[in-house]
């Protein structure tokens, strides 16, 4: 005699318990959602809705403490030429934290990205335009190397891309001979490398085409991370990196094009700097990695991959910006900007783990 019927129950009744379509048992199972948890998957949906709440509040926050003035066309778009460079180098930062990774050598392939174009135009007698090809050449060289050592040799992405930065920053001075290529040569000769920085005007407002290049590359990156097999290999593979293997993502061609287009990114963050500074100097952007790194853990993204939205690293950027506009207006002391901005960090891992721990 079986088991079910021990106990009083045909086979296929068991079987139909075992498959679910009881609804008598499955409603037994049922557990009803408090409003926090309510809330917590609500978050966990919508990976970008954390920054946006903080940004939000933050203009609220500073157009009372400061008045009408603090939203003006200009004051708004003069947060997003602040922001540009960051936001840029952020979706490079995006890209390859969502596979579980992280890379702290962005800012230093930004500056050498930039010094190449600068130093080919100057030095070699290069056309600009070829230049610029150059050092989007070596952004993508510099990825390159990151992802080959992080996908076939399997070293971590904290001691390889520390490693890099070391490497970059030092043949960034040593190729440069730290020499900075001024404004109005630039201007006479090659303004083509200033195109990032040109303005125009819609109505009162003032924007530059970094800006613009920052939110297209948002844009274009979203629709791709959330619309195509690669943003989903992508999502997988910082997720769990052997499902993602076994479901036929090929997981380490992944990784090599993540970090070689994260260098092609910070590459135009280089020619975007050039535009915003006016120059070409080696020692423009030293802090780019973690402004990046910033906006992207304010943003919502998860440091352990697999989650986020690079919406929300748009978000984090601007916020970051808000907060530092807003309190030189305001007139307080500038530390206050790095203390508020350190506060922000902890407090949004400590959501992230939150959202994880109930709703993954």
């Amino acid at each position: 005699m079986s088991d079910a019927t021990a106990q009083g129950r045909r086979p296929q009744e068991f079987e139909t318990v075992l498959s679910g379509s009881d609804t008598r048992v499955a409603s037994f199972d049922a557990h009803k959602r408090s409003p926090i948890e309510h809330v917590q998957h609500f978050l966990h949906s919508n990976p970008a809705a954390v920054p946006l709440i903080v940004l939000v509040l933050s203009l609220v926050l500073f157009g009372v403490m400061i008045g009408g003035k603090f939203f003006s066309a200009f004051t708004m778009t003069l947060i997003l030429q602040q922001v540009a460079i960051v936001g840029i180098v952020g979706a490079a930062q995006t890209l390859v934290i969502l596979t579980a990774g992280i890379d702290l050598s962005v800012g230093a392939i930004m500056v050498l990205s930039s010094v190449v174009m600068g130093q080919f135009t100057f030095r070699y007698g290069l056309p600009p335009s070829l230049a610029i090809l150059c050092g989007f050449a070596v952004g993508a060289l510099c990825g390159w190397v990151n992802g080959a050592l992080v996908a076939y040799m399997k070293l971590p992405p904290f001691i390889v891309t520390l490693g890099m930065w070391q490497i970059v920053l030092a043949a960034n001075f040593l190729y440069s001979a730290n020499e900075t290529i001024r404004s109005q040569d630039i201007e006479a000769a090659a303004p083509i490398l200033q195109f990032f920085g040109q303005n125009f005007r819609v109505g009162s407002a003032v924007f530059t085409y970094g800006v613009v290049a920052m939110v297209l590359l948002v844009l274009v990156l979203w629709y791709v991370l959330n619309h195509t097999a690669w943003g989903r290999h992508l999502y997988a593979i910082g997720d769990d990196p052997d499902a993602a293997q076994l479901a036929g993502v090929r997981v380490n061609r992944m990784l090599v094009t993540v970090y070689v287009l994260s260098g092609l990114i910070c590459a135009l963050a280089g020619w975007a700097l050039i535009g915003r500074l006016g120059s070409v100097s080696p020692t423009a952007g030293q802090f780019a990695n973690i402004e990046s790194i910033t906006a992207v853990v304010i943003g919502g993204i998860s440091l352990f991959g697999g989650r986020g939205s690079i919406l929300g690293m748009l978000f984090g950027a601007l916020i970051v910006g808000v907060f530092s506009l807003g309190l030189r207006l305001v007139g307080t002391d500038p530390q206050w900007t790095y203390l508020l901005i350190g506060a922000l960090i902890i407090i949004a891992v400590a959501v992230d783990q939150w959202i994880r721990k109930v709703a993954g």
